[in-house]
């Protein structure tokens, strides 16, 4: 295999639009094999460049003689370089992250910086990820469970972050082979040749097994990835479709049909694609899953987000519950705000009540109401039983006997029990959940 051939085939097929004239590259260089031969390809590509050195400081002597080495490279490179010295145990311990992590925040943080310092042209990093990083990627994200877009293995280009990976299509065994034609040297870390790291676990013990039994495992796995990545490509499009379908905004609300989600073909993996991004995790998508056949009113939360039942719907409904339409109270929400104001609920002993004309008070049989109760604004079809009738009466003919104004329609709002209507806010109770000689107990529900 010609390396040098195939890498500039490469960075023409990726990268042309790239030039010495329009940009400067930022090389991280560790010392080791990868990104030594990065280095040697970049620059028989003649680009001007800037070696990146990282001294995380772990290793001792090891990590002092990693730079010096590196340093060495940026004389025989004549390129210019730049050092960084970290005290990676210490912020591992101040942000309670393992030292890998530490190490990976650390440094990504620093190529940010730099990058963001290089004013007078367009600056890119380059990296020097090869096809079995990307291989281990995928393997390691086959065991972790993280769907489609695990399978796609470490991109070429991010974007977001200028990060270039010109060395991904690259087995490492020939880039082995390149540097002993060439006669480059390097320096090993003798942290690979431990087991401590989930990636040395598998470079080390796992992909070796296999292996044994597939001789070509390796070039499987990243055939089976471009293919992957056209896969995840076709399944991301899909899932926008379906997103534009079924996941409906309204305000500071989404909603989802749950008769056309169940007659969507794979739709409880449909529905995982709409609710991740609101933070509930894969643990609980299958108590989700069982909302759509529970009771009105039944709910799972995530940090932010409430998903809850309501009739035909799934609502997912923000905790910042004074942007939503629809706001889900349950049992131990004694305060829930919304645009109106604030609702406090507080449950008392008979003898503890007095009667309060008051039509920001709300007092009812305790024993009648059932949470969670839904605080929603009314809609037309709405109605109720006022508050001493015993016959239902539609909400829009209500308002139009009590003389509310346009506007004060528009506003109002009701808190409804399993589809009724116990309270129209700040109006009138519903009279089948008022409080009668039999009651003990009373909820008191006040708006502020």
């Amino acid at each position: 295999m010609d390396l040098f051939k195939q890498f500039k085939d490469n960075w023409q097929e990726n990268f042309c639009h790239l030039s010495s004239a329009n940009c400067h590259l930022f090389i991280a260089v560790s010392g080791g094999i990868d990104s030594c031969i990065l280095l040697d390809l970049i620059s028989k590509l003649k680009f001007s460049f800037t070696i990146l050195h990282c001294n995380f400081q772990l290793r001792g002597e090891e990590s002092n003689r990693d730079e010096a080495f590196v340093c060495s490279l940026a004389e025989r490179y004549n390129a210019p370089i730049l050092v960084k010295h970290f005290d990676t145990e210490v912020y591992a311990n101040e942000n309670k992250l393992s030292i890998q992590e530490a190490a990976r925040k650390l440094r990504y943080n620093w190529f940010s910086e730099v990058l963001q310092s290089n004013r007078n042209q367009p600056a890119y990093l380059l990296t020097a990820h090869n096809a079995d990083d990307t291989i281990e990627t995928v393997l390691m994200n086959v065991f972790r469970g993280t769907g489609i877009k695990g399978l796609t293995g470490i991109p070429v280009v991010d974007a977001a972050n200028k990060i270039i990976r010109p060395l991904l299509f690259a087995l490492r065994k020939d880039i082995i082979a390149y540097a002993e034609e060439n006669k480059l040297s390097w320096v090993e870390d003798s942290s690979n040749h431990k087991d401590d790291y989930t990636r040395n676990f598998f470079r080390r013990n796992i992909i070796p097994l296999v292996e044994e039994k597939f001789v070509n495992a390796k070039e499987n796995v990243l055939n089976n990835i471009y293919k992957w990545k056209d896969v995840a490509a076709i399944y991301q499009y899909q899932m926008e479709q379906y997103k534009k379908k079924l996941l409906i905004k309204e305000k500071a609300e989404y909603k989802i049909p749950i008769l056309i989600l169940k007659k969507t073909v794979a739709y409880t993996t449909v529905l995982w694609e709409l609710i991740k991004d609101f933070g509930f995790t894969a643990n609980q998508l299958q108590d989700i899953v069982c909302l759509l056949d529970a009771d009105n009113g039944s709910f799972v939360q995530s940090a932010a987000y409430r998903i809850f039942k309501n009739r035909k719907w799934l609502v997912i409904a923000t905790l910042q519950s004074e942007k939503a339409n629809q706001i889900l109270i349950v049992e131990e929400d004694k305060n829930t705000l919304f645009e109106n104001g604030k609702l406090s609920f507080k449950a008392l002993a008979i003898t503890d009540v007095s009667i309060n004309p008051d039509k920001s008070i709300a007092l009812l049989d305790e024993a009648e109401i059932k949470f969670p109760l839904l605080l929603r604004k009314w809609k037309q079809g709405d109605y109720f039983y006022p508050l001493g009738m015993k016959k239902k009466k539609k909400l829009s003919r209500f308002f139009i006997d009590i003389k509310l104004s346009p506007t004060e329609k528009e506003n109002a709002w009701v808190l409804e029990m399993n589809k009724k209507i116990i309270w129209v806010v700040n109006y009138r109770i519903d009279d089948r959940f008022k409080i009668t000689a039999a009651t003990k107990n009373v909820l008191k529900i006040e708006l502020k």
